[in-house]
């Protein structure tokens, strides 16, 4: 079997491996996050993807202990960022990579912005905890922020408080927070969701601008694969808590491996394939995380699935040097991947 060598091409600025997360209730346990594994690369940007519930946010929260702890809890694993494992970090230690060395934008802007600070005290905090700057430093660097996620009258504006933005600037604001400490890696959590087309596309065309200017590693999380195609290196696609694809942009779209990354693709809309063909769904429902999964967790929705498919779950494993599946099932050549 051959080794992935994806890894090998750069530096590895951020290592996670076998990440669990739980979140007990009175009533049940929610498997979110079942032993995933994987890296990046120093100025890659690897998007996420997979519907709601497949566990992209909660992954990505946990890294950070942004969870609620409790219900939530962090069963096991390591996050090795910059040498150092986020996973075991106390709270003293998280608050200095939180916006420091690692930013993160949420989906929602105005939910995550203080609608009683005003933007500019916002942006200017971080900067005179990580930093040490002063008041009048702070201030200058958020001008030059504004200036570099493009809000006009930057001055003016760092007075303004939230609701006196659109929503695509509440999300400019956000990403000029985020990029403010000049961070080693940012974490978008579907960050155009709640944006229209229009601002989707210059949101979008500033990420790409900045990844440039900046050199910096970028974990895109989203559901919308014409977005991901047109920003990310690297795909992830996740389900039930587990990674299930996991390859270069180009080639997941080109020849995907995993029925349900499959089912994603013919569920998406193309403009340039004829206009009469019909969109294709995904039967069943997502699975149930209340129980601990230990089958393949797609098994139940897949037009593949076959005895063992129900019975053991596969691991995510190189079918080259660059792609990786969990699947038992070759698609390709119509038959079992491992023999049986």
């Amino acid at each position: 079997m051959s080794t992935l060598k994806w890894s090998d091409e750069g530096k590895v600025i951020l290592r996670v491996k076998d990440l669990k997360t739980r979140f007990r209730t009175q009533d049940s346990t929610v498997y979110a996050v079942n032993g995933l594994s994987f890296d990046l690369n120093e100025g890659e940007l690897l998007g996420v993807v997979g519907e709601s519930g497949s566990g992209k946010s909660v992954t990505m929260m946990s890294l950070l202990k942004l969870i609620p702890i409790p219900p939530g809890e962090i069963v096991s694993g390591e996050a090795i960022f910059d040498e150092q494992d986020l996973i075991q970090m106390n709270a003293n230690q998280l608050r200095k990579v939180r916006g420091g060395q690692i930013g993160f934008i949420f989906q929602d802007p105005m939910t995550s912005l203080n609608p009683v600070l005003s933007v500019g005290r916002q942006i200017m905090e971080p900067l005179r905890i990580h930093k040490g700057m002063t008041a009048a430093e702070a201030q200058q660097r958020a001008i030059e922020l504004f200036n570099l996620v493009g809000i006009p009258q930057p001055e003016a504006r760092l007075r303004d408080f939230p609701h006196q933005f659109s929503g695509g600037m509440r999300q400019r604001v956000m990403i000029a927070i985020a990029l403010a400490c000049s961070p080693k890696l940012l974490i978008a959590d579907e960050p155009t969701t709640a944006l229209d087309v229009t601002v989707q596309a210059q949101i979008l065309d500033l990420v790409r601008r900045l990844r440039k200017e900046l050199g910096m590693a970028i974990i895109w999380i989203s559901h919308d694969l014409g977005v991901v195609a047109g920003i990310a290196d690297r795909v992830m696609v996740m389900y039930g808590g587990f990674a299930v694809e996991e390859a270069p942009v180009q080639e997941l779209y080109k020849n995907p491996q995993h029925p349900y990354t499959r089912g994603l693709m013919g569920s998406m809309p193309h403009l340039e394939e004829n206009a009469n063909r019909r969109l294709t769904s995904i039967p069943g429902q997502p699975p149930n995380l209340t129980s601990q999964p230990k089958s393949c967790p797609f098994a139940p929705r897949c037009a593949y699935a076959y005895e063992r498919c129900h019975q053991e779950n596969p691991l995510l494993e190189p079918i080259n040097e660059t792609h990786k599946v969990a699947c038992w099932w070759n698609i390709d050549q119509g038959g079992p991947r491992y023999g049986r």
